[in-house]
């Protein structure tokens, strides 16, 4: 039985080449993956190891230091000092970070405001900072000085002497580049980043406080280990405020966070490529089906002569297994060229990827072979089992075995009560609040309803089809022998359509979701917002509040407010306070109350959001005793309670009675009013008012609402490039099936073209079977996807954080996926249209 179908395998590998394709593409898929993220995960691994070189224990500020009213920070020049002379430890690094915008010659912000960083330069005993070594120049000595990495130097083409605009926190600062050097280790930089290093004082003001550091790094002496040095620093430890962690915890604590953060990408493509694994399913199944009934009178005279049902069986999993170990190998080699491509890609855009080598693991190697192996031998069971059934004397008697009432009456069964329970289930999630359970009970019901409606196809393709009678009429004997074609065979007909119903499913349902979402961040910033301009960092990192006094004494502004946050404590809790200009607040918001009103803020008075109101059962006229930052104790009184958005949340007061309690007084944006609302000219006076601030951006409620246009577009290209492999497997899926039945039907091909139908005509039925048999499942899908975008609209809705959410249909983009499914079908029949005109007639009629 192996040589058997060993020889059926090389005798049909014709026919099972698009098998090997779709097989081929999923695992390119998985391998890819696998492959590129072990790469950028192991590279950027070694690049962090690095950067802990000269780091044996790293004493931090403890979690809740910043969140605690009245804490400051224990990591000062006594602690650094103690940790120096400790025994065991042959020196001390205080190092201070923060957010730092460097401006090109242009004035354009070199990198992006997330990966732009600032630190110290701290020099040791032979003035030299062993981190940063000088390729250029000198380390900075004042506050008019500043070193600068090589890389972002290069870059913005700076040399040493040269004077650069920065941006701290706001206000625009010219520093003199006294260096420029190399680093390693340090993922920011890796990553495309910058990086800019100040002395140690000017760096403390900037980014904590006179005096304090963020970490502090302790160096191990020679024959000292790190367990031993961490046994010393533990005595050094204020009680509270700060904690201790030895060198190699860092090192796998960020190993850790960068495989959790590759998982992420990782998991999301392999997710596309089950997807296209699982459409790969209905082509694998369909072609062993076809390829048992054109054999059926061969396994019947091999059953006569003695051949068992499990040998059969085995025939046609070990021809399944041939040809999956083909498709996983060549697609792991695919594979491993998708990673080489992306990471050049990634390199090309401008993105710094760490260096380091392909990474190809035994575990990505066996997983690839597996996949491949498996789901082709899985998808091939049934046909296989369905041929091993088949009674030896039926078979020789009929070159097709036709499949009995008795199992389409239990497949249809099986189908409704599958459809049924998940309709019901996703109907009932969409009732509920949102919680886990309610995900969970959605996330079954979706399952239940796609394999319902998988089983059901057969079923659905004849009343589906039989619409398009019409239409199909007008083109003759072709048109009419085109739906026959298509509803023949039900099984292969769903089979071959489910592949691209799966794919714009999918696709229609992600844009639909997309769409809507968008739609009601744009109504949710027009409702809640009055302001004509929103000012903040490119970083989202806090403003110097000289940024909104500069604003409030422009002519072009008539109302403004900082944002300001502030921790508190609040009966036994820790809540953020939002401080605001309460003279202008109402003018700058449209806030909907549930009870009480917004009035003026002023000293003790305060509105809250209805959520928070609702959790801590407070309610207007409640008075709230308040633990302030610096620790002096106070009272709030609720003026009123409004409904939460996006955009406005919180405990809101006047900046008034919040400022004299901070520590030290940062913005996290400001709202802007002005004369002539949001307009060219008043964006320009803005911008030029600030000194056309690199690391300030001004952004209007279209540039809001844009900005998250830009992110959810993005990522819907990003998902119909993935899905795009969905497509192109359902694509040879199509092909697939025309060829093996235009080889199926030869016979009655040949017949049709003795009785007097042309070339053309043949072609034409072909063609028109494939369209309508796309259109089919293109129908299918869009459909569950409009569902299933309206269910996780509901979803959505119950979560309580975008309350204008209201499902919108993207008819536009929708003909667009009919179209694209009528495209499938044309392109997939210029093939087998082809072959089944050039068929002999005369070879034909004789063909068994």
């Amino acid at each position: 039985m192996f040589r058997t179908a060993l020889r059926n395998v090389l005798a049909h590998k014709a026919r099972l080449l698009m098998t090997v394709l779709a097989v081929m593409l999923g695992v390119a898929f998985v391998s890819g993956t696998l492959v590129f993220t072990s790469t950028l995960s192991d590279a950027s691994q070694a690049s962090s190891r690095k950067g802990f070189d000269n780091v044996d224990v790293a004493i931090k500020p403890s979690g809740n230091t910043q969140s605690t009213p009245g804490a400051r920070s224990p990591l000062d020049h006594k602690l650094l000092d103690k940790a120096a002379h400790l025994p065991g430890a042959a020196s001390a690094t205080g190092t201070v970070s923060g957010f730092t915008a460097i401006a090109d010659k242009s004035g354009k912000l070199i990198g992006e405001g997330f990966s732009t960083d600032g630190s110290n330069y701290f020099p040791g005993a032979d003035g030299k900072d062993a981190r940063y070594p000088m390729r250029d120049g000198a380390a900075p000595k004042n506050a008019d000085q500043f070193a600068l990495d090589a890389r972002t130097a290069d870059r913005g083409g700076y040399k040493v002497g040269d004077t650069v605009r920065i941006s701290v926190d706001g206000p625009v600062r010219e520093q003199k580049l006294t260096g420029i050097f190399t680093t390693t280790g340090d993922g920011t930089v890796a990553a495309g980043g910058s990086l800019a290093l100040f002395d140690t004082a000017t760096a403390q003001k900037m980014f904590a406080a006179p005096g304090e550091f963020s970490e502090i790094d302790i160096k191990a002496a020679p024959g000292t280990s790190q367990t031993a040095l961490m046994d010393a620093v533990e005595k050094i430890l204020p009680k509270q405020g700060a904690t201790a962690t030895t060198g190699k915890q860092l090192v796998d604590e960020q190993a850790k966070f960068i495989a959790t953060s590759m998982d992420g990408m990782k998991n999301a493509l392999l997710a596309f490529a089950g997807v296209a694994l699982f459409v790969g399913i209905f082509i694998i199944a369909n072609t062993f089906t076809m390829l048992v009934a054109q054999r059926t009178k061969e396994l019947a005279l091999m059953r006569a002569v003695g051949a068992s049902r499990g040998q059969i069986t085995r025939s046609v999993l070990i021809e399944a297994l041939v040809v999956g170990t083909v498709a996983a190998v060549t697609g792991l080699l695919a594979g491993i060229g998708i990673a080489a491509v992306l990471r050049a890609l990634v390199g090309a855009t401008g993105a710094k990827m760490p260096d380091g080598p392909l990474v190809i693991s035994p575990s990505t190697i066996l997983i690839s072979l597996l996949v491949g192996t498996v789901v082709t031998v899985l998808a091939a069971w049934l046909p296989g089992r369905r041929a091993a059934k088949i009674p030896p004397i039926a078979a020789m008697n009929s070159v097709h075995a036709t499949a009995t009432t008795k199992s389409l009456v239990v497949r249809n069964t099986i189908g409704a009560l599958f459809a049924g329970a998940g309709t019901a289930a996703v109907l009932t999630a969409t009732g509920m609040s949102y919680s886990g359970s309610s995900r969970a009970i959605m996330g079954t019901g979706v399952g239940l309803l796609l394999i319902g409606v998988l089983v059901l196809t057969p079923l659905l393709s004849r009343p589906l089809i039989a619409l398009a009678a019409p239409v199909l009429r007008l083109f003759g004997i072709s048109g009419v022998l085109a739906r026959q074609n298509a509803v023949r065979n039900p099984r292969r007909t769903a089979a071959t359509a489910s592949a691209l119903m799966i794919g714009l499913m999918l696709i229609t349902g992600m844009t639909a979701v997309a769409g809507s979402a968008q739609q009601a961040i744009d109504k949710l910033a027009t409702a809640s917002l009055k302001a004509d301009y929103m000012v903040s960092m490119a970083s989202r990192t806090p403003l110097s509040p000289d940024v909104a006094k500069k604003l409030a004494s422009t002519d072009e502004v008539t109302a403004s407010s900082p944002l300001r946050n502030s921790p508190a404590r609040i009966g036994t809790g820790t809540e953020f306070l939002t401080g605001v200009n309460g003279k202008d607040f109402g003018k700058l918001t449209q806030l909907d109350f549930t009870a009480g009103s917004l009035g003026t803020l002023h000293g003790d008075r305060a509105v809250v959001d209805d959520s928070t109101a609702k959790e801590k059962g407070w309610h207007t006229g409640s008075r709230l005793p308040v633990t302030f930052e610096d620790g002096k104790r106070g009272t709030l009184t609720i003026g009123g309670v409004y409904q939460r958005n996006q955009i406005i949340h919180g405990i809101i007061l006047d900046n008034a009675t919040l400022a004299p309690h901070q520590k030290h007084i940062t913005d996290m944006q400001v709202m802007v009013k002005t004369k002539d609302g949001a307009t060219a000219a008043s964006k320009d006076k803005l911008v030029t008012a600030l000194g056309n601030n690199p690391a300030i951006t001004v952004a209007d409620k279209k540039d809001v609402s844009g900005d998250i246009a830009k992110m959810i577009t993005l990522m819907l290209n990003m998902l119909y490039g993935l899905l795009a492999m969905t497509v192109i497997v359902a694509v040879l899926g199509v092909i697939n099936t025309l060829a093996m039945s235009v080889f199926e039907r030869a016979q009655e091909i040949g017949l049709l073209r003795a009785i007097g139908l042309d070339r053309r005509g043949i072609k034409q039925m072909v063609r028109l079977e494939s369209l309508v048999i796309s259109l089919f499942g293109g129908v299918l899908g869009i459909g569950l996807g409009v569902f299933f975008a309206w269910a996780t609209g509901e979803l959505i809705k119950a979560t309580g954080q975008l309350s204008t959410y209201e499902t919108v249909l993207p008819w536009g983009r929708m003909g667009l996926f009919l179209a694209l499914a009528a495209m499938v079908g044309v392109l997939a029949a210029l093939w087998p249209a082809r072959r089944a005109a050039k068929l002999n007639m005369l070879q034909a009629i004789k063909a068994e």
